[in-house]
């Protein structure tokens, strides 16, 4: 397994991007792997001993963004209903029911 080259906030070389910028530009990586990484430090990563990174990819390399399909659209209005649909009551929030209460507000108090 080969390393990549790890940089420290704001020095990496211009011209490599992160997924965000990418997405931004309409593209994703093209089935490469990421051709470099930041890393920083940050009081909210805790759970990774004060580390975040974030990979870095060339764009010379990346693809556009595939477009959503009828087929996907409905695929994602469903799981979106599921996820606004009270397990108590059956009935439609309108908004997405808390993974902390389990079910809509109404239910849960």
């Amino acid at each position: 397994m080969a390393t990549i080259p790890v940089y420290r906030y704001r020095t990496a070389p211009d011209g490599l991007m992160t997924r965000r910028q990418l997405r931004a530009h309409g593209l994703r990586p093209g089935g490469h792997d990421p051709v470099a990484e930041i890393r920083w430090a940050s009081r909210k990563a805790r759970h990774t001993g004060g580390q975040r990174f974030a990979l870095l990819y060339d764009p010379a390399h990346a693809r556009p963004v595939r477009p959503m399909t009828p087929g996907r659209w409905r695929s994602h209005h469903t799981m979106m209903r599921a996820r606004r649909t009270c397990p108590t009551c059956r009935r439609d929030a309108g908004y997405v029911i808390p993974t902390s209460l389990g079910t809509c507000v109404p239910c849960a108090t």
